[in-house]
């Protein structure tokens, strides 16, 4: 029988998965590798060493909230699936035109990462929707089932729709949907009226086709994850955490995992604040130190100011950066060339007490080629999302 005083709390990060059990005012807590081709295998067997610590039979878990880099780490690492977009006649090329604003604003040489979808994988249909909701152009359900059928056949697991004002009216983003529904059956859908119902076509687009991008991933792993708790027992309510530190269900993620994307440095920074205020303290830097990236965040008379990473400005005050920019204004930074070997070079250095600067001259320091994929050795990347 579930108790309510007790819950766990999962966080998967790129080298660890952490489980931490509540009873009451008792903490039990382990630490295990994560699992990458199943991550939720770490989670049950952590799940499966706390209740042990403890002697707690998973059934009686009432609450899992659980925070993940996974979403992230799809979209940084280019892995999710074969995504198609639908967009309207004239905007195909929006993500790839981007916006006047740079993050290197005097960077003449300025490189701009390549949109997550190339241009043969977007696709127009003839229709125009008014600013005001009107309908200035009608879009015919025959040309949908033409480009659907084309789509089908190229093989598309997912497919990310995004239409002019479909913020306003979304009657032609849902027809569109309801084609996919009967003609492409298997495909994941997302809609940008539902991903991100707001103006500006190119932070719009591209939320959505992130959202799409790692949907069928997220899905999968979501719906595993509940059935092996349910299977060992733990059959109750799970909630993630979401970029803004708050929670949402399973079910919610798993139709909008866009919204997880740093989900776990989020609920870091909000954790940080919570000490903060407990101890009095209206000035404090915290920082999470992880085993493939790092997060710092200024807490200013008990608000989270994130820099950097994360970034939460009113809308005036938005910074765009050209990766893949949304409407939920969270800044990512790695600097993968620069971060991840020096960092666990001084790390050992301050452990061991030996001389940084001759460590960094060992042949014994690992090349950054063993730390990082190749292809990700030499980028820096910017990154807004969820």
């Amino acid at each position: 029988m579930q108790d309510k005083s007790i819950r766990l709390g999962v966080d998967i990060g790129g080298t660890f998965t952490d489980v931490v059990l509540e009873h009451g005012k008792e903490l039990f807590s382990t630490k295990v590798l994560t699992t990458y081709t199943a991550p939720e295998n770490a989670i049950i067997d952590g799940m499966h060493r706390v209740c042990q610590q403890s002697g707690i039979d998973p059934a009686r878990i009432s609450q899992i909230i659980h925070g993940t880099t996974l979403a992230t780490n799809a979209l940084i690492e280019r892995r999710g699936a074969k995504t198609a977009l639908i967009t309207t006649e004239g905007f195909r090329d929006v993500i790839e035109m981007r916006t006047e604003s740079r993050f290197e604003q005097y960077d003449l040489n300025l490189t701009l990462p390549p949109p997550l979808l190339p241009r043969n994988f977007r696709y127009t249909i003839d229709e125009r929707m008014q600013a005001d909701g009107q309908v200035l152009k009608p879009l015919h359900r025959a040309d949908i089932e033409t480009l659907i059928d084309e789509i089908n056949a190229a093989g598309f697991e997912s497919v990310a729709v995004g239409l002019l004002h479909s913020y306003v009216n979304d009657a032609h983003e849902r027809l569109v949907a309801e084609v996919l529904a009967e003609r492409m059956p298997q495909a994941m859908v997302s809609l940008s009226s539902q991903v991100s119902p707001q103006m500006r076509e190119y932070e719009r687009f591209n939320t959505t086709i992130a959202n799409a991008y790692i949907k069928p991933l997220m899905k999968s792993y979501l719906g595993r994850l509940k059935g092996q708790l349910a299977d060992e027992g733990a059959d109750c309510p799970i909630f993630l955490m979401h970029s803004g530190g708050g929670i949402i269900s399973l079910e919610n993620a798993a139709e909008f995992p866009v919204r997880l994307v740093e989900s776990g440095p989020a609920g870091g920074a909000v954790f940080a604040a919570h000490i903060a205020a407990r101890h009095g303290l209206d000035k404090v830097l915290s920082f999470d130190m992880g085993g493939t990236t790092a997060k710092i965040c200024l807490i200013k008379n008990r608000l989270r100011k994130p820099q950097g990473f994360l970034r939460s400005p009113e809308p005036t005050d938005l910074r765009k950066v050209p990766a893949c920019p949304s409407q939920y204004r969270l800044l990512i930074w790695l600097r993968l060339a620069q971060a991840v070997a020096p960092w666990h070079m001084w790390t050992a250095c301050a452990k061991s007490g030996s001389d940084p600067k001759a460590q960094a001259q060992s042949p014994a320091r690992p090349a950054m080629a063993e730390v990082v994929p190749a292809q990700l050795s030499q980028m820096q990347i910017w990154y807004w999302a969820v």
